[in-house]
């Protein structure tokens, strides 16, 4: 089964985080994930609205977790420490 990796953001440092940006785009990518969608338009039902709301296909939740764990995304996720509040989870999909 597939996997979404949905993360709600709230960005406080522009700078730092197209750092994140860049080196996550890169390792997602590197383990098959793809983004369906990446801070569009949104509207907010329930619970703390985040301006920035991501959400990244990925084979299945065993790939999303090693991609969350792994080195590169580790290391571009440093950057998003202390430039960003967010909430990210990984949900797997019926399909």
């Amino acid at each position: 089964m597939g996997a979404l990796w949905i993360a709600h953001v709230t960005v406080t440092d522009e700078e730092a985080y197209k750092k994140y940006a860049a080196g996550a785009t890169e390792a997602i990518a590197a383990h098959g994930g793809k983004f369906i969608a990446r801070g569009g338009r949104f509207v907010q039902l329930e619970g703390k609205e985040r301006p920035r709301n991501v959400v990244a296909r990925f084979p299945d939740v065993e790939t999303a977790e090693k991609c969350y764990h792994s080195d590169a995304y580790q290391a571009a996720l440093s950057h998003a420490r202390g430039a960003s509040e967010r909430e990210l989870m990984i949900v797997e999909t019926d399909e």
